[in-house]
């Protein structure tokens, strides 16, 4: 029995031995290499310097100006209710010696009513400003994927990685992989044409 279970253990070793050698020399006899995987097995990284594009890309410095005035203007409209705010408490405040006990809670009241609606104009306002810059910002970033897409095809790039100096998880980065001036200039010719 001893010996019956060491023969089927050397022939079972001796056909994965075989089918193994099969496997493997037939895939070096084909004459093209499997459709699923690429012809080259290098690939080429660049990087670009985000801010960078911030300084120098106009479309980016028009709407980085368009954002700047929205939330200057929104930030007029909340002074302005903050100032009338302000104003309605000072009158409340002049008139309390004289107000009677009735008149101190409706004024309490009226107060407390106020500042809710002015917090809730302040949050609106706020969410209106963050999306109109995620909406303007997410359009600067898809022109910038856009051309790259086509910039990375010419030139061979299968990674493009953006370098924020705020916050960059990129530890060393060699200046010949940067692509930041072609790409300002690329993206800043692009622009001029579709204005």
């Amino acid at each position: 029995m001893k010996n019956f279970t060491l023969a089927l253990n050397i022939l079972l070793v001796a056909a994965v031995a075989v089918l193994f050698y099969l496997h493997f020399t037939a895939n070096t006899n084909c004459s093209h290499p499997p459709k699923n995987l690429p012809a080259k097995t290098g690939f080429k990284i660049a990087y670009f310097e985000m801010d960078s594009i911030q300084n120098h890309y106009e479309y980016y410095k028009q709407v980085a100006k368009e954002l700047g005035i929205s939330e200057q203007a929104k930030l007029a409209e909340l002074t302005a209710k903050k100032n009338a705010l302000y104003s309605k408490a000072k009158k409340y405040q002049e008139k309390a010696a004289s107000m009677t006990q009735a008149d101190l809670q409706k004024a309490q009241q009226d107060m407390a009513e106020s500042e809710k609606e002015y917090q809730a104009f302040e949050g609106s306002k706020g969410q209106e400003l963050q999306d109109e810059k995620f909406k303007k910002l997410q359009d600067v970033k898809k022109k910038i994927e856009e051309y790259l897409k086509e910039f990375s095809t010419k030139n061979g790039y299968s990674f493009v990685f953006a370098n924020n100096t705020n916050a960059s998880e990129m530890y060393y980065k060699d200046t010949i992989y940067n692509i930041t001036d072609q790409l300002v200039k690329g993206l800043n010719d692009l622009h001029k044409k579709k204005k």
